[in-house]
């Protein structure tokens, strides 16, 4: 697979254990975090990570399917999209 690249988000109540799961599973799954930005504003969890999927091991849907259901576990909402998706949205 060609050099590809994702956004993931991460929102939700904060709590032990959010960035080690969503990590562990990107692990998991072949997909390297490239930079990561995490914040807690207030008792809410934000995070955005850059990932490099080239090395993938299953399909996108797959892993997207996998972080939704981490997501459901952690009781926090987790979106990835394509690189090209994210910058076409947030294009001004």
């Amino acid at each position: 697979m060609p050099f590809m690249k994702a956004i993931i988000t991460v929102v939700g109540m904060d709590k032990v254990g959010i960035i080690a799961g969503v990590s562990n599973l990107l692990a998991e799954c072949g997909v390297n975090i490239m930079d990561i930005s995490q914040t807690i504003l207030q008792d809410y969890f934000t995070m955005m990570m850059l990932v490099d999927l080239s090395k993938m091991e299953m399909s996108l849907e797959k892993v997207k399917d996998k972080l939704q259901q981490k997501g459901g576990e952690l009781g926090v909402s987790i979106q990835m999209q394509h690189e090209e998706i994210f910058r076409s949205m947030h294009r001004i």
